[in-house]
């Protein structure tokens, strides 16, 4: 029995107290009209109209069942509507890995987003490198992951790729961060870091990356004298700063330590894709949109780094620009 259709049928012969003018009003034939109300009362065991007069009443059971039959249909709107939602993936929790280097301004621009335009919608942020990222994802621990591309692994699918450029992070007192005369005095080549160590992620971590990051170097005429391995961002910027070698990454990771500077290569060779990757089934409906809000983040962030030159002190997101120099308001004698 189709309880709703019944119940909205009951309400408007209830509102009109007359089958022939409900059935129009419905836009169906008084015969079917009136078996559904029998039908309804068969089903609840209560008479809920009274026959017995030329026009129609309502019962007591019928006057009681008006206010019931209107909230229970407004409760099944209600979680027709919930279910839209959250089919539509508004609603619920995304549980979503980003890797450890991530920008905090990149974080909070993520979560503001999301949190402005689907309100429902509530992020659950795990620290991850791209590996553990994708052993989660595909025993069903996480709902989607911000992972170094490619992504190769079967039973995924994965959003724009937003290429980040690489640049070298040196100790500040490295003669290396000086300006140069040329065009642009803040590029370094790889040539340049001929003599250096190299700091860089372990090779199991992305065999595919890691080669390419050395064949890039060797090509450039730098052929590490040692490799230093480090996992975390943080152990990668100590090693730095400590002189045990250089560091490829992107701006925001060498911006954490005031002690180290970063400078852009120069053609820039090392480019590292990034993008969202999540399980084909069962794909939570939020991973999608997700996904294209992230890379329109990652690629406004690649732009607002290109924009300013490199050496430029950054302010903070909202930050009021520094005020104009201030003549001297008082002279002093020789």
């Amino acid at each position: 029995m189709d309880l709703s259709r019944h119940l909205r049928q009951f309400i408007v012969v209830a509102e009109e107290l007359h089958f022939g003018r409900a059935a129009e009003v419905l836009g169906i034939a008084q015969p079917p009209l009136s078996q559904s109300i029998q039908r309804l009362e068969r089903e609840l065991g209560a008479e809920l109209f009274d026959r017995s007069r030329r026009q129609i009443e309502l019962t007591m059971a019928g006057r009681l069942l008006v206010g019931e039959a209107r909230r229970f249909l407004a409760g099944e709107e209600r979680l027709r509507a919930t279910m839209r939602r959250a089919g539509d993936g508004e609603l619920g929790t995304l549980r979503v890995g980003v890797p450890p280097e991530i920008p905090a301004v990149t974080l909070h621009a993520l979560l503001r987003h999301v949190n402005a335009e689907t309100p429902g919608l509530r992020l659950e942020l795990h620290e991850l490198t791209t590996p553990e990222q994708l052993r989660r994802l595909t025993s069903a621990q996480l709902d989607a992951g911000l992972v170094h591309h490619p992504v190769d692994v079967p039973g995924l699918r994965s959003g724009p790729v937003v290429e980040v450029p690489l640049g070298v992070v040196l100790p500040r007192a490295s003669p290396l961060v000086l300006p140069r005369p040329e065009s642009r005095p803040w590029e370094i080549a790889l040539a340049d870091l001929a003599g250096h160590d190299l700091v860089v992620f372990p090779r199991e971590t992305s065999p595919a990356w890691y080669d390419r990051v050395l064949d890039v170097c060797r090509a450039g005429g730098f052929s590490p004298v040692r490799l230093q391995h480090a996992r975390n961002p943080e152990f990668l910027l100590g090693l730095v700063l400590a002189g045990h070698g250089v560091a490829f990454e992107q701006e925001a990771v060498a911006r954490r330590e005031p002690r180290l500077v970063w400078r852009p290569l120069a053609g820039a060779p090392l480019r590292r894709g990034i993008c969202v990757a999540w399980p084909e089934r069962p794909a939570h409906p939020a991973a999608a949109g997700f996904a294209a809000l992230a890379a329109g983040i990652l690629a406004q962030d690649v732009q607002d780094a290109q924009d300013v030159p490199a050496g430029t002190p950054r302010a903070a997101p909202g930050a009021s620009p520094p005020p104009a120099p201030r003549p001297w308001s008082v002279v002093y004698t020789p």
